[in-house]
């Protein structure tokens, strides 16, 4: 939760506007229950008379209303009321803490002036007349207030306000005045306003809904490349240790899971605990006791998913790596395929991916059978809430403590805080598992490459390189072996000179041959070009001066000029491309296809054979005009006589390059100035061809296997 949180960092000014914008939809949302209530109990019950403070009244009845009001009332009334030519008293104020004031005001008498008309069954009453006439006097009318007023204790607020509004009623339709014109105008003021909180609600939520989904892309945007930066500073041994296809998996569906998470987010976890904290409000103000029914309702939500969540967590955590190892058999039989039709291993690797593909289908079934208890569950949680409402509110209807309108505002503000916590339920569903893939995505991101460049580099010391490799007793051991996969191997490769690897499978050929382009850095002694150690040179310098053709030819989507310019599409023109393709005898081919040079590549050069993506391959290493090559069994499916051609073109083109060549057939560097006799990761013969069949026995063995006695005669 925290990681994914910390990714919105990064879009602070997207947030920070979501944010607002919740704060809106918020307001919107919560004031819309209230005009629901006021449409129920002013629109329809009080004809859409709000307040007990009339727009306009009779003289008379302004004057008995002023008779039986205190000393601090009648001043209150007479600053908003002012009489017309006709006599009649009119409101200067709309304010509505001033209509409050008024209200409560107004309350009091109007209810003593109704009850004084019951008694004397008369619809007008005259009592400042009465007054005068010795009647009552002004001090038992105020006792007569105060002896109401007790009376009054046990009665409801919402009785009170409604028998003044009728009065207030009253007065209107005494006074000629429409009464359907008054209630119609209040509705369609008060819908008004509630068609107008909707508008700003659906705005606003498309604008959350904008900005969370292009902070979310931002996010999963800048977490690939943070990934896939990380992963090109890996050495091999960082590679081995994850594995292709986990590295995939992280870049892709684990990204994925914390984009959609980083938007639910933004647009659900901020929001709930606004509406919820909001409703609450809302609830107490609304004064009707039943508040106790949310405490009971948030309670039973967050024991249901503390449940939920508890079952369902582990198995979240088990996904990620199911998801892991089913993209690796998917990866390995795709890659393979042809090697299994082969030997016929259909039903085997069927097996197989069907095991990984059964293990996690049923960890997904069982967090998707827990989780699907979560919707019925809620469902009958706010249904049964609701039915709580009606039951213990129509009670308080039935007591004259509450009115019709404020229990329906009080249901919805209720729902409102229950969908906050279900927003959060929700979205507890999908935690766990953005949790996992973004401890995943750390993973990778924090882990340190072990093959780094020194501080201080001498690079400078290289501007002139020249190209000489010395090997100084240097072992190796890739990390968690026991053994020594290269021992004490001490050699130089000079410029202008071929230098050969031979030996047996095994035998630390390529893992030598990959030590001089850091990809692993040795584990003892050390490696040196023009007398510098490689450690004290940076990669990018290093691996400028090195044209390397790996054991398997690594070819990119695109086309066969965008593959042999890798090295720089700008820095390499079409003659230097075209007398590389020429050098690597790749010409041929080429010119057979209709697009020649812009002929497409496939994916890993599955359109092309093997000898034509190693010709390619030593193309690219070519163009790049390197002071070192390092073919690594690069001529393997070349025939005899492309590999003749090609290695006597290579030799003119590297006339004052240092050439190291890892091979398995002598016919390929037989040739060689010097040739290098692995065995066992030592290095047990070193010389030319004449001299190697002379005196070591290991070569010896592998020319027998190779040559014909011929030509075992004529190299000794």
């Amino acid at each position: 939760m925290f990681r994914l949180l910390g990714y919105l960092k990064q879009t602070k000014g997207a947030v920070i506007m979501i944010i607002c914008l919740l704060l809106v939809q918020a307001y919107c949302d919560l004031g819309l229950p209230s005009y629901t209530s006021d449409i129920v109990d002013v629109g329809i019950q009080q004809g859409g008379i709000e307040f007990a403070a009339p727009e306009e009244m009779r003289a008379e009845t302004w004057n008995n209303l002023l008779l039986l009001m205190t000393d601090e009332e009648q001043s209150l009334v007479e600053q908003y009321y002012v009489a017309d030519e006709s006599g009649h008293y009119n409101r200067t104020t709309d304010k509505r803490e001033e209509l409050e004031k008024l209200h409560s005001a107004f309350s009091i008498p109007m209810m003593m002036l109704e009850s004084v008309r019951s008694m004397y069954d008369m619809e007008t009453i005259d009592l400042p007349k009465l007054e005068e006439q010795g009647m009552f006097t002004r001090e038992q009318v105020l006792e007569q207030r105060e002896s109401m007023l007790s009376q009054l204790e046990d009665m409801s607020g919402a009785i009170l306000d409604q028998r003044a509004v009728s009065f207030v009623k009253a007065e209107y339709e005494a006074m000629g005045l429409d009464l359907a014109t008054i209630q119609r105008n209040y509705l369609l003021k008060t819908g008004a306003k509630m068609l107008g909180f909707t508008l700003i609600m659906i705005i606003s939520a498309i604008g959350v809904s904008f900005l969370a989904s292009r902070a979310a892309a931002t996010i999963g945007r800048n977490l690939r490349g943070r990934v896939f930066e990380r992963v090109l500073s890996f050495s091999n041994g960082e590679m081995n240790k994850f594995s292709t296809a986990s590295l995939i998996t992280r870049s892709t569906n684990d990204i994925q899971q914390v984009q959609f998470v980083s938007v639910m987010l933004l647009r659900m976890v901020i929001y709930a605990p606004i509406l919820g904290v909001g409703g609450i409000l809302k609830v107490i103000g609304t004064k009707t006791g039943m508040a106790w029914i949310i405490a009971v309702a948030v309670g039973l939500v967050m024991l249901l998913v503390g449940i939920l969540v508890s079952l369902a967590m582990p198995k979240f955590k088990i996904m990620q790596s199911l998801v892991d190892g089913l993209n690796l058999v998917t990866r390995e039989i795709l890659t393979g395929v042809s090697v299994i039709r082969a030997f016929s291993r259909e039903k085997y690797e069927e097996k197989r991916f069907d095991k990984a593909n059964t293990e996690l289908m049923k960890t997904q079934l069982f967090t998707n059978r827990v989780m699907t208890f979560m919707m019925p569950a809620m469902m009958l949680l706010m249904n049964g809430v609701t039915v709580m409402i009606v039951w213990f509110g129509a009670k308080g209807i039935d007591a004259g403590n509450l009115q019709v309108g404020d229990m329906m505002a009080f249901m919805t503000y209720t729902m409102q805080i229950v969908m906050g916590f279900l927003m959060l339920t929700m979205l507890s569903i999908m935690l766990p598992r953005a949790g996992v893939a973004a401890d995943r995505i750390e993973e990778v991101l924090h882990t340190e490459p072990t093959i780094l460049d020194a501080e201080t580099t001498k690079d400078d010391l290289l501007a002139e390189c020249k190209g000489e490799i010395r090997f100084e007793n240097v072992s190796f051991a890739y990390s968690g072996a026991e053994d020594l996969a290269l021992e004490n191997i001490s050699f130089t490769a000079r410029p202008g000179e071929t230098t050969a690897i031979i030996g047996s499978t095994g035998c630390g050929k390529s893992t030598l041959l990959n030590l001089i382009p850091r990809l692993y850095d040795v584990t003892e002694g050390r490696i040196t070009l023009d007398g510098i150690d490689i450690r004290e040179l940076s990669q990018h310098k290093l691996r400028s001066v090195i044209g390397l053709v790996p054991q398997k030819g690594v070819l990119f989507s695109g086309t066969i000029a965008s593959n042999i310019k890798l090295a720089g599409e700008e820095s390499i023109s079409d003659e230097e491309m075209i007398d590389a393709a020429q050098t690597a005898q790749a010409v041929e081919f080429i010119d057979e296809k209709t697009e020649k040079y812009e002929s497409a590549i496939a994916q890993g050069g599955s359109n092309v054979s093997g000898g034509q993506k190693q010709r390619l391959a030593i193309a690219r290493a070519i163009a790049k005009h390197p002071k070192i090559y390092l073919f690594d069994d690069s001529f393997s499916a070349l025939d005899y006589k492309t590999d003749a051609v090609l290695r006597k073109a290579l030799r003119e083109k590297s006339a004052d390059a240092t050439v190291l060549i890892v091979a398995q057939r002598i016919s390929t560097i037989m040739h060689a100035d010097q040739i290098l006799v692995l065995d066992g990761g030592r290095i047990v013969g070193q010389g030319t061809h004449e001299q190697l069949l002379q005196n070591c026995a290991e070569y010896q063995e592998i020319a027998n296997s190779q040559l014909s006695a011929s030509e075992l005669k004529g190299g000794a």
